[in-house]
């Protein structure tokens, strides 16, 4: 397994991530038998980051993790990372009320997650998205005494813009930030990614695939489950989902002059883009991560990406990322 390095400060982790909110989460149904599997898989390839929330399924992503972990050979076990985003405030229902920031409140969830997991120590620790009642200051100082104390290992960001970043970065060492980048999604190109740079921080890529839009196994006559997040998301609704996938049917083109699949070139793509960057593959199957780690054996020449520019220019997306009222929540994009 390819390796690469999370920023100045952070961990060395494989060069692909395994994010697991689709086993318990927003995608429709999952079976928690090839959950296990694929996790059991990914490490056995070698993938050793595993992203995860303490908010997906309420607790049930990390109890499926320990799970897994425990069930695994110990040297698989023993080489695992667990990012973990908290601060998500849920209702029974399966809404969300806010996000909860405060110090005490970070310690609290910790010890939560803690607990859930089986382990005495989280890798990457990270608020989902900025509690705009607390100071970030405030929050990943909380952070850093969970650090000090040895329950956590490195502190991140998820989906926070650049002076956010540099605020943080003030306080205590940021290993990473969490956030959306793909072909289709680019935003943080103008000014997140090089202040992340210019600060040392590495950048673990979600959504590389943009929840399988560009995956190149979703149709137009789909039929998404009502339990599936992706029925309210602004790029799977009408001619929006029409002209997103005019855009996959052109990057299937240069995939196919390649002789690999459409996820595998939008994959490689987010490798390309530089060693700081860590791509998250959401695979809920195996086959589907198969899949995703024959992109580590792809080597995008200049013509060929000179080739994707052109067959998916950067802001050629229709539809915003998130429905109007996540929007608001998400620092990157103020």
């Amino acid at each position: 397994m390819q390796t690469r390095t999370l920023g100045t400060t952070g961990p060395q982790t494989s060069a692909l991530g395994l994010g697991c909110m689709g086993m318990s989460a927003l995608y429709g149904d999952s079976d928690r038998s090839e959950s296990i599997a694929t996790l059991h898989a990914a490490l056995d390839a070698g993938i050793t980051l595993l992203d995860t929330g303490d908010f997906y399924g309420m607790g049930h992503n990390e109890l499926l993790i320990n799970e897994a972990l425990r069930t695994a050979p110990a040297a698989a076990r023993a080489k695992a990372q667990i990012s973990v985003k908290f601060g998500a405030l849920r209702t029974v229902e399966g809404g969300f009320t806010g996000y909860d920031g405060r110090p005490n409140a970070v310690k609290n969830f910790a010890a939560y997650s803690l607990q859930r997991l089986g382990t005495d120590h989280i890798d990457i620790y990270r608020i989902a998205r900025i509690d705009p009642d607390v100071p970030v200051e405030e929050t990943v100082g909380a952070i850093a005494e969970l650090v000090a104390a040895g329950h956590v290992r490195h502190i991140g960001l998820s989906e926070v813009g650049a002076e956010t970043l540099r605020r943080a970065a003030a306080v205590a060492p940021i290993s990473d930030l969490q956030i959306e980048y793909s072909l289709i999604s680019r935003g943080i190109e103008e000014t997140i990614l090089p202040t992340a740079r210019e600060l040392g921080i590495g950048i673990t890529a979600y959504g590389v695939l943009s929840r399988g839009l560009i995956s190149g196994h979703f149709s137009r006559d789909r039929k998404l489950a009502a339990n599936d997040f992706r029925g309210r998301s602004p790029r799977f609704q009408g001619e929006n989902l029409d002209r997103n996938l005019d855009l996959v049917d052109a990057l299937r083109k240069i995939a196919e002059q390649k002789g690999i699949s459409v996820a595998q070139t939008a994959i490689a793509w987010v490798l390309s883009r530089g060693e700081d960057i860590v791509p998250l593959v959401g695979a809920r199957r195996r086959n589907r991560l198969t899949e995703a780690l024959g992109a580590l054996e792809i080597t995008l020449d200049g013509g060929d990406l000179a080739a994707i520019e052109r067959a998916v220019p950067a802001g050629a997306a229709a539809g915003a990322r998130y429905p109007t009222d996540q929007m608001t929540h998400l620092d990157s994009e103020h």
